[in-house]
């Protein structure tokens, strides 16, 4: 989500002569498999079990979409550039998950 509010801000602060796209810009940061995101988790808590199973649909949909997502236009208009990465996306999750669940 802060990479989602800095774009949008950037976006806002960019100067207009310097936009080309005057529908919308894709962005892009990282992707990950389910297992990827385990592995990561499991270094915030050690021993975590995790299990999911594939919905055929939800997984026909995914499969529709394009493997990549080109953001190289608003790098080049605006200089987009993520600050994220995966493992920060994980830690920053985590830690807002267990403060607001330990908070109850």
């Amino acid at each position: 989500m802060p990479d989602a509010i800095h774009a949008a801000i950037s976006l806002m602060d960019a100067p207009s002569e310097k936009l080309t796209v005057r529908t919308s810009y894709n962005l892009t940061a990282f992707s990950f498999t389910p297992e990827m995101i385990t592995k990561e988790l499991q270094k915030h808590t050690p021993g975590l079990k995790v299990e999911y199973s594939i919905d055929p649909v939800r997984q026909s949909i995914a499969d529709s979409w394009p493997d990549s997502i080109d953001d190289q236009q608003a790098q080049i208009d605006w200089m987009w550039k993520p600050k994220y990465s995966f493992e920060l996306m994980v830690k920053d999750c985590y830690e807002q998950l267990s403060t607001r669940l330990t908070s109850k």
